[in-house]
Order: structure tokens, then C-alpha cells, then sequence
């Protein structure tokens, strides 16, 4: 019964070893086996790849066996520019990083952009973007304005009009302005229909009339009030001639 004990003693004991020497091996070929190459993909326009390198630099310091993928991958998703990646380990040293760039639509405000599905997203970059149009509206409101805005836009591109601002305030008041500096007050109520109403007096006012207009009030039941530009030539009320 001795004998049996010693002997079970002696091979527990050359287990024991034999694991540690396994754990030292697998150490070795861990450290033998370290990332050389992290290979990113994509059609870039604004992210650049030397953004991606910074951010992921911390983290792919280690083995290609303990490189923490899932981290990789939150890491690259979170950039202000990614739509979406994909992180693959390719042995024996790569990290395989596919990434898709996301699309500028509209401006939000002063330090956002809107992608076309009002995904809102806040790069360092958005100075470069002073030329789209700009959107403005309530928090967690983005696509809602946004779509309201696309409706807004059908409606003045039929008079080959085109929209530079639009604003949804708090109280859901809406507010535009034209490229050409007009500003049209649209209210909380009926804007559409409003809006529509106004466009509708275009060929009885006449293009002479419109230009001279600074800011137009729509935010009555049956009619509209007008500001003039301070530089504007006095307008000849005679009978509007309506074009046929």
C-alpha cells in the first residue's frame, strides 16, 4: 500500500512538471510569435490610417496569441469616421482590419455631421464641411429632423429653389433659410402646408418681388408677412401679372 502511495506521490509530481513545462513552452512560442503587420482595408476619404495605427497601438504590443481581438475591434468602431469593421487575426503575425467610411450628408449644428439615415456622428474634422447644409433640431431628434428637412426640400426644389439652413427649435417650431439669404418662418403647426401656400404665390409676385424679400412670417392662418432687404429697390405694387 506504501508502494502505491509513492508511486502516486512520484506521478502527481511528474505532472506537475510536466504542465509547468508545457505553460513555460507555450510562453516561448507566445513571445517567438508577436504581431509584425496590422493590415487595414477600406476606400478612405477623412479617416486616415495613421489615425487607426494610434489608436491601436496600445494593443497590439502583444503576442498574436494574446492579442485581445474584441478590444481591437471596439476600439476601431468607436473612430468618429467608421461605419463598421471587421478585426481578423491571420497567423502566424497579422491583424486583418476591414473598415467601411461613413458618409457625410448634412451638418448638425456646430460640431456634428449627419449621414443620409440622420446617424450623427462628431469627427475633428467637421470645419472641412461648411458647405453642406446645415440641420438643427432637438437631442436624440436627429433622424426625425431630418427627414422632416428631406420633405422640406422636395417641396423648394419644384421652384428650383435650394435650402442652406433648417431649424427645429425646442417648442417644434420650424425655421429655413434659402441660399439666397431669404429666411422663412414656418411655426409648429401646418409648416408644410404653409410653406406649400407661399411657394404657390411665386408666379403672381414675380422674381423682382421675391429677391426683395429678407424675412417671410408664414406663421398666420391666412396669409404671410414680409420683411424687405434695407438695400432693396422700392417695388411697384401695380396689378400682379399672373404667368400663364
Amino acid at each position: 500500500m506504501q508502494i502505491v502511495k509513492t508511486l502516486l506521490v512520484f506521478a502527481l509530481l511528474a505532472l506537475a512538471v510536466w504542465g509547468l513545462r508545457q505553460q513555460v513552452v507555450s510562453d516561448k512560442v507566445a513571445e517567438s510569435l508577436p504581431i509584425r503587420y496590422v493590415r487595414t482595408e477600406g476606400v478612405f476619404q477623412y479617416l486616415s490610417k495613421d489615425e487607426i495605427k494610434a489608436a491601436l497601438m496600445p494593443l497590439v504590443t502583444a503576442s498574436i496569441f494574446d492579442a485581445d481581438m474584441q478590444l481591437i475591434h471596439e476600439t476601431v468602431a468607436k473612430l468618429a469616421w467608421v461605419k463598421n469593421a471587421s478585426v481578423e487575426r491571420v497567423w502566424p503575425d497579422t491583424i486583418d482590419i476591414k473598415v467601411h467610411e461613413r458618409k457625410a450628408f448634412v451638418r448638425w449644428g456646430q460640431k456634428g455631421l449627419l449621414t443620409e439615415y440622420g446617424e450623427l456622428f462628431t469627427p475633428s474634422n467637421v470645419d472641412q464641411f461648411q458647405s453642406l447644409l446645415l440641420v438643427e433640431g432637438p437631442k436624440q431628434q436627429e433622424a426625425k429632423t431630418l427627414e422632416i428637412m428631406k420633405g422640406v426640400n422636395t417641396a423648394l426644389e419644384d421652384q428650383a429653389l435650394e435650402l442652406a439652413e433648417f431649424s427645429v427649435n425646442d417648442r417644434e417650431a420650424w425655421k429655413i433659410k434659402l441660399k439666397t439669404g431669404l429666411e422663412i418662418l414656418l411655426g409648429r403647426t401646418g409648416q408644410l402646408e404653409k410653406l406649400q401656400r407661399f411657394l404657390d404665390t411665386f408666379p403672381v409676385l414675380g422674381q423682382e418681388k421675391v429677391a426683395a424679400m429678407q424675412v417671410v412670417d408664414l406663421r398666420y392662418p391666412n396669409g404671410y408677412a414680409v420683411s424687405w432687404k434695407p438695400d432693396s429697390e422700392p417695388i411697384n405694387w401695380g396689378k400682379p401679372q399672373v404667368q400663364e
